[in-house]
Parts: structure tokens; C-alpha cells; sequence
């Protein structure tokens, strides 16, 4: 049973892998820096807003006089300015009504008090949270309660824009995609790389093992890395065994077909030189029993062989030879074959099998034919993938649809007149199978039979 191949390679995993653990460890880096740099940005401009802060805090703290001309004087035109969103506010709390003082940026608006918010102060004693200022905008803003003695307690609160932290956020965010997304791309290219240099081994692996099963190298040859050496050591060692078993069965396959062919023919030759029913019949037995006693051999060789690694056929030259051999035999008759097979199309199996399946349904067709046999290569389409399928016809009396799967049984013959044991089609069927193809009949184009036999082809 074939393996299912699974339509990722190894190479392709690892990319794949690879490309999305990169892709993940950069998006995960760039939010935590993204986060982190939030966090460094707040805390910058919160510095800023806390300067002012202590200004303020200072002014209040200072005698009557002083804080009559400078409150508020922090050096930052943008206070001065309608609506700009840099605010100061000022609120005392002791009071019988809360006394305001506020920036003229705030144009008699209001900064809303933090205190009231419930907002736990840092360790600085700043309250800080973002809200929504007088236009509207987002404001980040600071606040701290601060206590003077006799001169009272206040809030003092400073807002500035939070666009301006969200700029800088923004463009360090872009920067740092740009700069990950460049850094991702080496990544993948590098990763594509690394797989690529780290499989080569094993694509030359599956590249000599494919030329071994082609036939184009009886062995794997070449260095590995050491976690590859023993596997293409095993592979060999394999297709070593492999062929000593191959040997094995021919040899054992030789013999007994020599063990039983010579006492075979001894009975043949004494059947021949007696007269009468027992002669006569011992001849027909002994020569039914040589013909299934090669059949069987046949069968028994062509099963050994089938499976055999590295065993490639090309077509045209045993058809050339084959068809020239019956052209000369059926010379008498008037018959011509030729075949329009091209160069190059190989069966991937052994020679000796190839020729004697072309070769009984050469015999058929020459045996039956009028004038012409031809043979053919279907379309690779028809054939199937890894297939070839060649087409045997001639211009015979052919044969009835009905007879068609008849004759493709062991021993069945359709006309006794003509000499043959009625093999040669059910051996080719076999060795068809056992190599994963098969023997069809259908009617020819030249008007009598066609045989088409599909076999594996590299």
C-alpha cells in the first residue's frame, strides 16, 4: 500500500515554523516596547508637568507680596494662550467657598479636581490620570494637595496636551515596525537559508535513492553528515540483500526448472519411441505438464522480480529486435511489423520479462495476422501516472467481444488448429499484475485485435 505523502514538506514545516515563531517573538517584542516606551514617555512628560508643579507650589508658598507679582509666572508662553490645552489651576480648600485661581489659557473654565475623583496619589504624592480639558481635547494632568500653615490648603493642578505624548508614541511606534518588519524579512530569509543549506543532505539522500530505483546507479554513493551516514549505509546494505535474495531465486528458480524439464523430457523421448494408448497418452500428459511447470516457474521468477530496486527497460530496442525476429519467421506469410514507439520511453522492470510479455503478444499477433502488426504507444493521459501503455495490433479475423476475457485464462485456446499451449496471454496478464499494470483486449482500428498492456515507467 503506497504512503500517503503530506502535502507540507520537511523544508516547508521548518520555514513555516520558523517564519511564524519569528513572527510572534516580533509582534510580542514590539508591544511590550511599545508598552514600555508609554510608560517612559509618560513619565518624561510627567516631569515636565511636575516642574511646573513646584513653581506653582513655590509661588504659594512665598510672602503676600511676592506672590502677588509672580504666581503663576512659569516662563511658558502656552499658559498665556486661549484654549492652547497647557493649564494651571489653583483651588483652596479651607475656605467658606473655594477660592480659584487658574492659567489664562483656561479662558474661565475649569480643570476638573482629582481630589474628588478618588484617585490614590504615587509615591511623589501626585495624583495623574487623563481626562477630557475644556475643548474637549485629552488632557494628561497632575495634581497635588499641598498644606501651608496659617495661609491655608490647596490643590494645584497642571494639564497639558496628550496628543504629545501620543505623537511621539506614534512615531516611535512606526519606527520600530519599520525596523521589525525589515528585521523580520532577514529573519525569514535567513531561516529560508538555514533549511535550505540544512536539507541538501537530504535531498541528495532522496536523489540518489531515486536513481537507484531508476536504475541509474546501482548503489548510494557519495559523503553525508554523520546523522545521515547511517541511514544511506542501511539503504545500501538494504538493496545489497535485496539483490543476494534476487540472485538467490533465480538460481533456486534455474534449478528446479532444470531438475524438471530433464526427467520430463526423458519421458517425452521414450513416450516417442513407443505405439499405442499409453505412449501417446504419457507424451500429451508429460508436454501438459512441461508447459504448467513453466508457467508456474515464469509466475515464480517474474514475482521475485518484480520488486527488484534499480531494474530499467528501454522499449525500443527490445521492440526493434523483437519484431524484426517475428517479421523474419512470419517472412513466408507476408506479414510486416513495425512499431512507432520513440526513444526513451523506459519500463521500469526487468529486460527479460519485458521481452517475453512483448514477446507472446508479438507471437499472437503475428500468428493471427493477414498483412500488417503494428505497435503503438497510447497517450500518457490514457496511460495513468507512471504509466506507459502499449498498443499491439493487427489485421486478423480478430475475436467476438464475448471471447475476449475467455482467452486471457490459463490454458484456454480458442482455435486447436493453431499450435501453442495457450499460455502466453494469462503469463503476460501475470506478469502485467505483478508489476502493477495490466493485459486488456479490444477490437483494433486495423480491423483485428488489440492488446494493450499498461506496465510502470520511470
Amino acid at each position: 500500500m503506497p504512503l500517503k505523502s503530506h502535502r507540507y514538506s520537511i523544508g516547508a514545516r521548518l520555514f513555516l515554523s520558523a517564519a511564524i515563531c519569528c513572527a510572534l517573538v516580533l509582534m510580542l517584542a514590539g508591544i511590550g516596547l511599545t508598552t514600555f516606551y508609554r510608560r517612559s514617555a509618560e513619565r518624561g512628560f510627567d516631569e515636565r508637568l511636575s516642574v511646573y508643579i513646584k513653581e506653582l507650589v513655590a509661588d504659594l508658598a512665598a510672602p503676600p507680596e511676592a506672590e502677588r507679582q509672580a504666581i503663576g509666572d512659569l516662563g511658558e508662553p502656552r499658559f498665556d494662550l486661549p484654549l492652547s490645552g497647557w493649564y494651571w489651576q489653583i483651588i483652596r480648600l479651607d475656605g467658606e467657598k473655594p477660592t480659584i485661581r487658574a492659567s489664562r489659557s483656561l479662558v474661565g473654565s475649569q480643570l476638573p479636581k482629582l481630589l474628588d475623583q478618588q484617585l490614590a496619589p504615587n509615591a511623589r504624592g501626585l495624583r495623574e490620570t487623563y481626562v477630557s480639558g475644556p475643548d474637549d481635547r485629552a488632557l494628561r494632568i497632575l495634581e497635588r494637595e499641598i498644606d501651608v500653615g496659617e495661609d491655608g490648603r490647596f490643590t494645584v493642578a497642571v494639564g497639558a496636551p496628550a496628543d504629545e505624548i501620543d505623537g511621539d508614541i506614534r512615531d516611535f511606534r512606526f519606527a520600530l515596525t519599520l525596523t521589525f518588519v525589515l528585521l523580520g524579512l532577514a529573519l525569514v530569509a535567513s531561516t529560508l537559508i538555514q533549511v535550505r543549506f540544512g536539507l541538501r543532505p537530504l535531498v541528495r539522500l532522496g536523489s540518489a535513492v531515486g536513481a537507484v530505483r531508476t536504475g541509474e546507479a546501482p548503489r548510494i554513493a557519495g559523503q553525508y553528515p554523520p546523522d545521515l551516514a547511517p541511514l544511506a549505509g542501511e539503504l545500501n546494505q538494504l538493496i545489497d540483500a535485496n539483490r543476494e535474495i534476487l540472485e538467490r531465486a533465480r538460481t533456486q528458480v534455474g534449478n528446479l526448472a532444470h531438475a524438471l524439464k530433464t526427467p520430463l523430457s526423458v519421458m517425452l523421448n521414450e513416450a516417442e519411441a513407443g505405439e499405442g494408448a499409453l505412449p501417446d497418452m504419457v507424451k500429451t500428459q508429460a508436454a501438459i505438464m512441461r508447459d504448467q511447470v513453466q508457467y508456474y516457474l515464469d509466475r515464480a521468477r517474474a514475482a521475485a522480480l518484480s520488486g527488484a530496486l534499480g531494474g530499467v527497460t528501454e522499449t525500443a530496442p527490445s521492440l526493434d529486435a523483437l519484431i524484426r525476429t517475428f517479421s523474419k519467421i512470419s517472412q513466408g506469410r507476408g506479414i510486416t511489423g513495425s512499431h512507432s514507439v520513440p526513444a526513451g520511453i523506459r519500463f521500469r522492470g526487468e529486460k527479460q520479462d519485458f521481452e517475453e510479455m512483448l514477446g507472446n503478444l508479438l507471437d499472437n499477433a503475428f500468428k493471427w495476422a493477414d498483412a500488417t502488426v503494428e505497435v503503438s504507444l497510447a497517450p500518457p493521459s490514457d496511460a495513468g501516472p507512471e504509466r506507459i501503455a502499449l498498443l499491439i495490433d493487427d489485421d486478423g479475423p480478430g475475436l467476438p467481444n464475448e471471447a475476449m476475457a475467455d482467452v486471457l485464462k490459463r490454458g484456454r485456446r480458442l482455435d486447436e488448429t493453431i499450435p501453442g499451449s495457450g499460455l502466453g496471454l494469462s503469463i503476460v496478464a501475470d506478469l502485467a499484475k505483478l508489476y502493477g499494470g495490466g493485459l486488456s483486449l479490444q477490437k483494433s482500428p486495423l480491423g483485428g485485435l488489440r492488446a494493450r498492456l499498461v506496465l510502470p515507467s520511470v
